[in-house]
């Protein structure tokens, strides 16, 4: 047996016994969700057959209860996109991404982006294998050229200077953070393009950093295929933590989950496709619980914003009606997983786990049983003469609201529409 063999059992063994998947795990395991990997796969050529005709591959949203396997499913994915080709971003809902700020939910999946077989930064190994004289690379020229295609001129202005800029690093380092989120005020692209000889070529319109962040979505999977990826594929975590947010927020976080999702009408994100994991008791615990579906419609439409209470309505109805909840648990699914960490537990110490195990229960969760095996493998391994006991019980998340989810004195994006990036 090799020690990078050993060690990638332990690596495994030790995420499955923080309950948080890794690439390890994932590997040795697999997943036992079939009808939700062969529609996942079937998203994914999706994709790359609506992109031509301009068209986003909608979005799945996947139900089930706190250590059913989501976070491991999503893992797989992740594993599956890669190897299909597409730069992936995994992230997870929290205080510091909520997702109703797209700017931050941006962010934070630039930063978490995988792309195949590379291992630096996303969005610099993309900018770096763009071959100017491809013809992915000309299509993606006209497009960004296009008039109406709902992205500033900023970012046509961004690609002529990226590609002309050779051998200005300081350019182009700037310009990659520009696209991964970082702002360029109006002088300093003029400033750029007068360098370069292009003064009078293109004009730098204003444009507000809200705005700015909702077309980044549309601009990079563009970027992501001119260089020869498949598209973009964005996998969110523990959706159910919108339940905390404060009734705006919440209604924010909604139309955001119908946008990413490819389900508002007039708004298409061609070569992006998302995958939501949220809990399965999120619709008595939250949308029912707080009346949401008539206290946010109500409210919007009483504010004047009858489009943004549709879309927030939008998001709901997909919650409600459109999930697609996890394979129920079952015997045979235990066992088989049993078997798969006895053998990774076994290669990672060296050490034979006992065959034997309590009965099968079929109203635990997956994590409980993992958990609860390895536990009990490591008392025995450690004191060969111990009999464990162990007991497992319930943990419930609690998705109390709670006001305040934004750092002091921070806004979100949606709630100032400053003209951030004008520098005027």
């Amino acid at each position: 047996m090799t020690v990078d063999r050993r060690m990638e059992s332990r690596r495994a063994i030790e995420a499955l016994r923080a309950g948080v998947p890794n690439q390890d795990a994932v590997q040795a395991l697999g997943s036992s969700q079939s009808d939700l990997e062969k529609k996942f796969r079937e998203q994914l050529k999706a994709v790359q057959d609506n992109f031509t005709q301009g068209k986003q591959s909608l979005g799945t949203l996947i139900a089930g209860d706190f250590g059913s396997g989501k976070s491991h499913l999503l893992e797989y994915f992740k594993h599956i996109a890669l190897a299909e080709n597409f730069v992936c971003s995994k992230i997870v809902i929290s205080k510091e991404t909520p997702l109703y700020n797209p700017a931050k939910v941006y962010r934070a999946a630039i930063e978490a982006a995988t792309v195949p077989g590379r291992r630096g930064a996303a969005l610099t190994e993309i900018a770096t294998r763009l071959n100017f004289k491809s013809p992915a690379y000309s299509e993606f020229y006209k497009w960004v050229q296009s008039t109406n295609i709902g992205i500033s001129s900023r970012f046509e202005a961004a690609v002529y200077l990226y590609e002309y800029a050779k051998g200005d690093d300081e350019i182009r380092d700037r310009i990659i953070r520009f696209w991964s989120g970082d702002p360029i005020n109006v002088s300093q692209f003029k400033k750029y393009l007068k360098d370069m000889g292009e003064g009078a070529s293109y004009k730098i319109d204003k444009v507000s950093a809200g705005e700015l962040a909702l077309q980044r979505y549309l601009f990079t999977p563009h970027l992501m295929v001119a260089a020869g990826y498949s598209g973009w594929v964005l996998l969110v975590d523990e959706v159910e933590l919108v339940g905390r947010y404060s009734l705006k927020q919440r209604a924010r976080s909604y139309a955001e989950l119908a946008r990413l999702m490819g389900k508002l009408e007039g708004l298409n994100l061609p070569g992006l496709t998302c995958i939501f994991a949220i809990s399965a008791d999120f619709e008595s615990a939250v949308l029912e619980y707080r009346n949401d579906e008539e206290k946010i419609p109500a409210k919007f439409q009483a504010d004047g914003d009858s489009l943004f209470a549709s879309q927030a309505e939008r998001g709901m109805q997909l919650i409600r009606r459109d999930k697609t909840p996890l394979d129920k648990l079952n015997t045979a699914m235990i066992l088989d997983t049993f078997e798969k960490v006895r053998s990774v537990y076994a290669t990672a110490y060296g050490w034979e786990p006992p065959a034997e195990h309590a009965p099968p229960d079929n109203t635990a969760r997956i994590r409980q049983h993992v958990k609860r095996w390895i536990t009990e493998w490591d008392l025995r391994r450690l004191y060969p003469d111990y009999k464990p006991e162990i007991e497992t019980s319930e943990l419930k998340q609690d998705l109390s609201e709670m006001q305040n989810l934004e750092p002091p004195n921070e806004e979100s994006s949606e709630e100032r529409q400053a003209p951030a990036e004008s520098g005027e």
